[in-house]
């Protein structure tokens, strides 16, 4: 009676085994499928500035990224804030969606990269900011709902621009995107993991569109930066 007891649990572990393989196979097959999917869907959408020049859209979104406690952001952020001040002058558009998180009086990534762009020479009246920008897809929901954008050229890393555009182009925004210069970060592969979770739960954000953080009233791109300030 033990032996048959002992074969019957030996049974009923291998297939306890197999039965997390499959479903181990099937998660990571459902990961590499999403991601691949993420990364294909608007790639033919990543231009070069040069690309851009006879294009016009309703303005230049540069992602938000660590500042730090000086307020100087940091090399990841101030590659994005130079090529999104490189379209400005190339002409693509007349404004710039500086999107971020401010959500705490101490720490503020929109008013920083403000003060870069107007260090650099850009008048201040065409510097949008949107300080509830906490995430990738909370700042295109933000950038539809609260700014009215219609179309837009995305500043951000490659590995990230990808899930940036999926997010807009699904969300209705008419979204292109230019990279930064293809440089090696530090801990690139922890933000290349962490990059590949967040996709998948952008494609979720996207199917049942939450709304995000905040809302609040209307700041039409069309009209006046000043109502964006603090």
């Amino acid at each position: 009676m033990t032996r048959f007891r002992s074969i019957r649990w030996k049974k009923i572990l291998i297939k306890s085994i197999i039965c997390i393989g499959i479903l181990g196979i099937v998660g990571i097959t459902l990961i590499i499928g999403i991601n691949a999917y993420v990364v294909s869907k608007y790639k033919d959408k990543i231009l070069t500035v040069e690309e851009f020049e006879n294009n016009n859209v309703d303005c230049i979104m540069v992602l938000g990224a660590h500042v730090k406690s000086d307020g100087e952001p940091c090399v990841l952020l101030r590659d994005r804030l130079n090529k999104g001040l490189e379209l400005y002058q190339t002409g693509v558009s007349d404004k710039l969606l500086m999107t971020g998180d401010h959500g705490q009086i101490e720490y503020d990534e929109v008013n920083a990269m403000k003060n870069y762009a107007i260090a650099q020479g850009v008048d201040g009246d065409y510097i949008f900011m949107d300080h509830a920008g906490f995430s990738t897809y909370e700042s295109m929901y933000r950038a539809k709902e609260v700014f009215g954008v219609k179309s837009m050229v995305i500043v951000t890393q490659k590995y990230h621009l990808y899930r940036a555009l999926y997010v807009a182009n699904q969300l209705g925004i008419d979204a292109y995107g230019v990279c930064t210069e293809d440089i090696e970060y530090s801990s690139q592969t922890k933000r290349e993991i962490r990059e590949a979770a967040a996709r998948i739960k952008d494609v979720g954000y996207v199917m049942f569109r939450p709304e995000p953080t905040y809302l609040g009233e209307a700041i039409p791109i069309s009209g006046s930066a000043s109502l964006a300030d603090d």
